[in-house]
């Protein structure tokens, strides 16, 4: 079963060849000097906001090496993928929901760029996992998986997915993952710990290692409403209405009954959650308006059909 998902048109925001080559006068002097001193970092303007503000990124992600933390995430979800499959619990690509999410994930993935420049050399892949619980992510590299329990018991419309793929994808483009363990590699005095996490030991116990993490990794609370911010805009770029972020927590709100789904288990409760998003309609709503609008809409999983992804 071919379960790979690749995007390759992707938007090209390079500016005009030669703009300002020649011009001296102070704004642009000031504008080249600000690029070298970028350059020097070795950021792209991109990653410091100048494009998409909610995209600024923590220097912490300079600590881990990200070829080394997509090489774990892609072991690490090749071995899930494996097993749903050995338990035909993976969605087939002509299941109706795994077309549905691709769909969504393709109108969604072009603008990843204008955030993260990286993300258009990630191999992105996009499957779903026959599983009750109710949950999604997105691995470093672009490696997303929902699981049909959030689909199934949620009865999540398309602006809902879009608004928990938005918010999963910019966990990525954020390099929260990376941000994380770079953040433990600087806290921790092992130095066993930190010459694995800066790639100096062995790296097939180093990638090993990570892999393991990485699933089960938990996000602070403002990575989380980080996530949330730019997920808005992303879902809004694609064509999505945002005002389906209020209406999917209150769903979750709804289905926790007082205990928080693992999705929720470290996120910002509800009602904070609800009252962020309310405030911040104002500024993606336009973004909304302007935006193409998908010509296609999908209906979720039958409630009786909620026991099997590939029902």
């Amino acid at each position: 079963m071919d379960s790979q998902f690749e995007v390759h048109d992707f938007i090209d925001d390079t500016p005009p060849a030669g703009r300002h080559l020649r011009c001296r006068c102070p704004l642009h002097a000031r504008r080249r000097f600000g690029a070298a001193l970028i350059a020097a970092a070795g950021l792209p303007a991109t990653a410091l906001g100048q494009t998409i503000p909610e995209c600024k990124r923590s220097s912490f992600t300079k600590v881990v090496s990200a070829q080394q933390i997509e090489q774990a995430a892609n072991q690490q979800y090749r071995q899930m993928l494996q097993q749903a499959s050995n338990q035909k619990a993976l969605g087939p690509k002509d299941h109706p929901q795994v077309v549905r999410l691709r769909a969504i994930a393709q109108r969604i993935i072009p603008y990843t760029s204008e955030c993260n420049p990286d993300s258009k050399n990630w191999k992105w892949e996009v499957n779903l996992l026959g599983s009750q619980e109710v949950n999604a992510f997105c691995m470093p590299g672009g490696k997303i998986a929902f699981y049909y329990g959030i689909l199934a018991k949620l009865q999540l419309d398309d602006d809902e997915v879009a608004a928990i793929m938005g918010h999963e994808i910019s966990h990525a483009l954020l390099e929260h993952a990376r941000e994380r363990m770079g953040k433990t590699g600087a806290t921790q005095l092992g130095i066993g710990v930190a010459a694995a996490l800066l790639g100096l030991g062995s790296t097939g116990r180093a990638v090993g290692d990570l892999g393991g993490q990485l699933l089960t990794l938990s996000f602070s609370r403002d990575d989380e409403s980080e996530a949330d911010a730019l997920g808005l805009i992303m879902g809004a770029k694609a064509g999505y209405n945002p005002r389906a972020g209020v209406t999917l927590w209150q769903k979750m709100m709804a289905a926790s009954k007082g205990a928080p789904p693992q999705f929720l288990s470290t996120h910002p409760s509800g009602q904070t959650r609800i009252k962020d998003i309310q405030s911040q309609l104002p500024q993606v709503e336009p973004i909304y308006a302007a935006a193409e609008k998908p010509p296609q809409r999908y209906a979720p999983p039958a409630p009786k059909a909620a026991s099997s992804a590939s029902g």
